[in-house]
């Protein structure tokens, strides 16, 4: 009879005797203590979503952070010329290019901090707290009038925060992609060439139009409106549009209501009591029944029709008309615009999210009137501040309908 042949004991036969004595297939095995653990394998290729509603929602959302960091930055040109010919016009062109230079410096120089802080877990707060100085930079651009303001407003504060921004922006994708990471990193650098390419237009256009000091306020709405993407975008991607919906929501919904009256009858009186329709027909019947973007997009469509509507009325009749079916449909998006968070996530966790999302559409809310403002006084008429809020309410609407979708996964249901 043949022997047989007894393999050899693996590391997982391995067990200890009474006395301590290592043991390997029953017999006695000297093992080095100090043999090295077996290290976790490294990350495969299965490990990276690739793609997915998610993965480019988080690119969506560093385009938007590069965008409104090295595109801002980039755009440092149209100000070297303008300072140079106006506000520091007594200033030597190299002394102001020092600004700049500051702001392409500090882009880069956080990068080693904010790439280890990265690494541990903290993205979320020096994210927020560096788009907070930013915006706030820029509104304080607006009212510098000596070299130094500028040199610690828009060199120093600026671009440190733009540095501490756009340094996880380029390391976070790393986490999403890997067969498609040159794509998405690709996509990552066109939202810096978009702004360099849009904000140096802009910058010129404005300050022809409305002058320094609005140009920089606007600049600042705008960063507002692009840092909130990525704020929110790494988090659930129906959320993080959803909140964006609302910020552009009352970028427009409150130009009529600041705008329409006439001290001879009550058109701002006649609007609110015509939302208290609205607000109670939401909360009672629409949103229980139908579900409340269902209710609440098509309320919004006719709010827009308003809205570019109001510059048109002339008369007494036309502008209460005008009055009232704005009013009720406003008022039912106000009494309804929280309850599609409910269904995203837990309720444990709906104070957050409904807190965030209020939080933010306060800024939309603060910036929408005095930018129709700025818009009536460049053009001398509500033309075009009509259609400037009716857009960002169609724009919202359309911001809604992609929520619907995701949440649902068809273009039509209850939500």
């Amino acid at each position: 009879m043949a022997a047989s042949v007894q393999s050899p004991p693996s590391s997982q036969d391995q067990t200890r005797d009474h006395d301590g004595t290592t043991l390997r297939g029953g017999f006695p095995v000297e093992v080095d203590e100090k043999a090295p653990e077996p290290q976790a394998p490294l990350a495969s290729v299965d490990d990276f979503p690739d793609g997915g509603m998610r993965a480019w929602t988080i690119v969506a959302g560093t385009m938007c952070g590069s965008f409104s960091t090295f595109g801002y930055v980039n755009s440092w040109g149209a100000f070297q010329s303008y300072y140079e010919q106006n506000i520091l016009q007594d200033t030597s062109a190299s002394s102001i290019a020092w600004i700049g230079s500051l702001q392409y410096a500090l882009i880069f120089i956080p990068g080693l901090l904010t790439g280890r802080l990265f690494d541990i877990g903290y993205l979320k707060g020096p994210l927020l707290a560096a788009s907070a100085l930013l915006i706030v930079a820029t509104f304080l651009v607006a009212q510098c009038t000596e070299y130094w303001h500028f040199l610690l407003c828009q060199g120093l504060a600026t671009g440190m925060a733009c540095g501490v921004i756009f340094g996880p922006m380029m390391g976070i994708l790393g986490h999403w992609f890997k067969r498609k990471r040159g794509l998405a990193l690709g996509l990552n650098a066109i939202g810096s060439s978009v702004g360099g390419t849009i904000f140096p237009i802009v910058t010129r256009r404005l300050i022809s139009t409305v002058g320094f000091q609005w140009t920089m306020r606007i600049l600042g709405f705008i960063l507002l409106a692009t840092l909130a993407v990525p704020n929110i975008a790494f988090k659930s991607a129906p959320f993080a549009i959803y909140v964006l919906s609302g910020i552009i929501t009352f970028l427009g919904l409150y130009t009529v209501l600041t705008y329409i009256d006439d001290f001879s009858f009550y058109l701002v009186s006649i609007a609110n009591a015509s939302s208290a329709f609205g607000r109670l027909g939401a909360g009672l019947w629409w949103i229980s029944s139908v579900s409340a973007v269902n209710i609440v997009a098509p309320m919004m469509v006719i709010c827009a029709g308003m809205t570019y509507a109001w510059p048109f009325a002339q008369s007494k009749g036309s502008l209460i008309a005008v009055a009232v079916l704005y009013g009720m449909p406003s008022g039912a998006y106000i009494s309804g615009f929280v309850v599609p968070l409910y269904e995203m996530g837990e309720m444990a966790d709906i104070g957050r999210r409904v807190g965030m999302a209020m939080t933010l559409a306060a800024c939309g809310a603060v910036a929408g009137p005095p930018i129709s403002g700025a818009i009536y006084g460049a053009t001398g008429g509500y033309k075009a501040v009509g259609y400037y809020a009716g857009s960002t309410i169609l724009l919202s609407v359309s911001m809604m309908l992609i929520v619907r979708y995701l949440m649902l996964g068809r273009l039509w249901g209850k939500f």
